[in-house]
């Protein structure tokens, strides 16, 4: 689950922002323009939106947000009882599923809209439902055939004048059957395109270790000028929780720490370019 804005020029009706929440197998996606990215608003969308239509999810993977780490929100996932994680910090590839959504939908949105970009919360709802019924390319499904176990009727699709009514007493088990081929399906997909890109990323990058009490540079964060520095520190590593992700303490500030993973870490001794 994201917010995505503020968006540049504020709607007709006040919005400034998306939010939206994305299942991670189906890639199905429920989106809503809001008019501020507070934690009141995010709970009202998990309550209105997702809870009351398609039921408590199990987990929720969100951003360090102060929208979703405040105690409000952090108390409603309790009483649900959901597990909420957190993305890992200056790693944004961790909720990935809604920037690929965020990425698409921008230049739809922006296709669609008026000369002045004043009603991109109208075409929304559009752009998430073409979406939703497309193809998606990491699991060469459509998300809302795994979704609902059904293909999408489209606006122009031709309808018979009469309709008949039938009684399948094997409707359930059949529904069952194709909604767990399609997962099954989906997750291979998965699977292979996740192997792909990461040979991809592989392919030129080297794949650096660190101990603990080795001294490190760190990416700064939100780089606006081309001359802005790319690397603040020195910190040094004072604790390993994965093999990628490490928490690390400024030398000079003692209570700064942060935790990263290796692809923003730079061995003190390399020259920076």
């Amino acid at each position: 689950m994201d917010f995505h804005g503020p968006i540049t020029p504020t709607s007709q009706r006040g919005n400034k922002y998306i939010i939206s929440l994305t299942d991670v197998l189906s890639k199905f996606v429920v989106t809503k323009a809001v008019r501020d990215n507070t934690a009141q608003t995010a709970i009202r969308f998990l309550k209105e939106d997702i809870i009351s239509k398609f039921g408590t999810p199990r987990c929720i993977l969100t951003d360090n947000g102060t929208h979703f780490t405040s105690t409000l929100k952090d108390e409603l996932i309790k009483q649900i009882g959901a597990t909420h994680l957190y993305s890992t910090p200056y790693h944004p590839q961790t909720n990935g599923q809604v920037e690929r959504y965020n990425s698409a939908m921008d230049a739809k949105i922006t296709v669609l809209s008026n000369l002045r970009k004043t009603d991109w919360d109208d075409q929304l709802s559009f752009v998430t439902f073409n979406y939703n019924t497309s193809i998606h390319s990491s699991t060469k499904q459509i998300p809302f055939e795994m979704m609902y176990g059904r293909s999408p009727v489209l606006p122009f699709d031709h309808q018979d004048t009469n309709v008949t009514l039938s009684y399948d007493s094997e409707h359930a088990k059949k529904l069952s059957q194709f909604l767990s081929k399609l997962n099954e399906q989906a997750k291979i997909h998965i699977i292979k395109n996740q192997e792909r890109y990461k040979q991809r990323y592989d392919i030129n990058r080297s794949d650096p270790t660190y101990n603990i009490g080795e001294l490190v540079l760190c990416k700064t964060l939100n780089i606006r000028y081309k001359f802005d520095v790319r690397y603040e520190g020195p910190y040094r590593i004072i604790q390993k929780i994965t093999p990628k992700t490490f928490i690390i303490q400024h030398v000079k500030k003692s209570t700064l720490y942060r935790q990263v993973t290796t692809d923003v870490l730079l061995p003190i001794f390399e020259r920076i370019y």
